[in-house]
């Protein structure tokens, strides 16, 4: 059988005697794709691989959650002949009770074992482990201390790590386990990645049955639906067929697109966001040195070359210079998605780690993708922080740090952080290798620019600026004008032209007349100073901003 890599490094400590206690994390709740012996598969659960793929040989399987308490999987026979069952029946449903009974089952095996007696192969599954062994912060319970205590030591115990027992703890975010189970160096974790483009290419022939009609509209059929909506669970994707075959509605080309969207976030809970763009560079006014810079990086990805690919890009600029629209352009330009981080900080203790938890998995099962932070001051937390946060800030920071940095991720995952003050980002964050170019985006820095601008913006709305009347307004045109003053300003002459019936001409100048700068200018010239500092190459800065680095108040 041909086993995904996580059960193969499993199988490996267990058979080595190198380990015995597992912590299954990430898609534990997903359906699976189940190898068979005779070389075939079916749909099934966790629960199901562990029992029927990895265990199948096992004397006995016991299994506990909170609400089904203890239960007896596999050789109900062999476990009732334990005196202890008798004394225990019904089976414990408690959490420190079941505990107890389950270590004393499995001493009493270990026991048989030393004996002679028997050398009984058992098995344990604690789902939902979070909601038994929670990580509580800083948590005085001694009885939840102890219990966690307790299932670490079915792994530490001497006497019962020679047995042949097998523990696993399954949980889906590593943050909400108890901390002294996920730091047990007698522990394996192993990640539960969400499926691959291969493992839904098995699973939708599985689904569909006999009754392919819902792909038939597909070129390429289940593998190209496989290859676009990899990223999304199984379990999500299973309904998407089921529903479609009821309906008979068959999925097309164009429909791919926004069922991956639609698919993976209601996946993510609200945690991320695809941010869809038919925008390119073309689409970006200047910037002519920032563009040849990011052509000539999206060529490298294309060829699969890797080496030179920046792991992060940082665009930052005074508010209003377009940086959310250099990200569409970006976008567009790849031709990859980009998933925006929206607020996954949360009020309960332990939610926001679990919830960044949860969108790396997403994010690794992308492929190819770009991660939007905007506002990444404020979004990416602090190394210290004030003894009002519990720590959360500097935990947030250190696992995207983690992230940011991890190698494994050139060409994959590229970060894409968005400041009008990257002075507040923290500087480890901002460091090569994490952020290895640094893009300033600048207001207009002449009134040809400014008018330039403007125009570029008419014209998307059908409107057509005389170039002529450039000589009549060049000196109503405000200096330092920001893509996003333009977009206002172009809003505004487009109102005149439809309400008052004014020509754009006479328009622009109506608006020009009392304008005023929505950004106070010593903000500007602070921000700008900052854009400049943080420049990775001089050559994205204008000439006329390259003396700013030493003003605005930066020494």
């Amino acid at each position: 059988m041909t086993l995904p890599d996580w059960a193969t490094e499993l199988i490996t400590l267990y058979e080595s005697n190198a380990l015995n206690q597992f912590i299954l994390h990430g898609s534990v709740s997903d359906r699976m794709v189940l190898p068979l012996p005779d070389g075939k598969h079916a749909l099934g659960n966790l629960q199901q691989f562990l029992l029927d793929v990895l265990m199948p040989r096992f004397d006995v399987v016991l299994s506990y959650d909170l609400g089904a308490g203890v239960r007896v999987e596999r050789g109900g026979p062999t476990f009732t002949k334990w005196p202890g069952f008798k004394e225990s029946e019904p089976l414990p449903k408690a959490p420190r009770p079941a505990v107890e009974f389950l270590t004393r089952y499995f001493n009493y095996a270990a026991n048989l074992a030393k004996l002679g007696r028997g050398n009984l192969q058992v098995g344990c599954v604690i789902n939902s482990a979070h909601l038994l062994a929670p990580a509580v912060p800083g948590s005085i319970s001694y009885d939840l201390n102890a219990l966690a205590l307790l299932m670490r030591d079915w792994s530490a115990d001497e006497f019962l790590d020679g047995h042949a027992l097998a523990t696993f703890l399954v949980t889906e975010n590593l943050n909400d386990l108890h901390p002294l189970l996920v730091n047990n160096a007698r522990a394996s974790h192993l990640r539960l990645p969400l499926p691959t483009a291969d493992d839904l290419q098995k699973a939708v022939p599985l689904v569909l049955g006999d009754d392919a009609s819902a792909v038939a509209g597909l070129d390429g059929g289940v593998e190209t639906l496989a290859q676009n909506l990899t990223g999304a669970s199984l379990h999500s994707v299973e309904d998407l067929l089921k529903t479609r075959q009821y309906r008979k509605q068959q999925i097309t080309q164009a429909d791919l697109v926004r069922l991956k969207k639609q698919l993976i976030e209601r996946d993510a809970n609200g945690l991320i966001e695809f941010m869809e763009s038919k925008r390119t560079l073309d689409d970006l006014h200047g910037q002519e040195k920032v563009k040849q810079w990011l052509r000539q990086d999206f060529a490298l990805w294309r060829q699969n070359d890797l080496a030179a690919m920046p792991m992060g890009y940082l665009l930052c600029g005074p508010v209003g210079t377009g940086k959310t629209f250099m990200v569409e352009c970006l976008a567009g330009e790849a031709g990859v998605p980009v998933v925006k981080l929206k607020n996954f900080r949360d009020k309960w203790v332990g939610s926001t780690e679990s919830n960044l938890e949860k969108v790396f998995r997403l994010l690794h099962a992308l492929g190819r993708c770009f991660v939007f932070v905007d506002e990444a001051d404020q979004a990416l937390g602090k190394r210290d922080v004030g003894p009002n946060d519990s720590g959360v800030s500097g935990r947030v920071y250190g696992m995207i740090a983690e992230e940011m940095s991890n190698t494994k991720n050139r060409g994959k995952i590229v970060w894409i952080l968005a400041s009008s003050r990257p002075d507040l980002i923290e500087v480890d964050l901002k460091r090569p290798g994490r952020i290895d170019v640094k893009i300033p985006l600048f207001p207009a820095t002449s009134p040809e620019e400014a008018f330039g601008l403007i125009k570029a913006l008419c014209k998307k709305r059908s409107l057509t600026l005389n170039d002529a009347v450039y000589d009549e307004v060049k000196g109503k045109l405000p200096t330092l004008l920001t893509p996003g003053a333009a977009e206002t300003l172009s809003v505004k002459l487009y109102r005149l032209t439809k309400t008052e019936n004014k020509s754009p001409e006479d328009a622009l100048k109506a608006v020009l007349t009392d304008y005023q700068n929505p950004v106070p200018p010593e903000v500007m010239d602070f921000q700008i100073a900052l854009a400049v500092r943080e420049a990775s190459d001089l050559d994205f800065v204008p000439a006329v901003f390259r003396g700013a680095a030493g003003a605005g108040g930066i020494s």
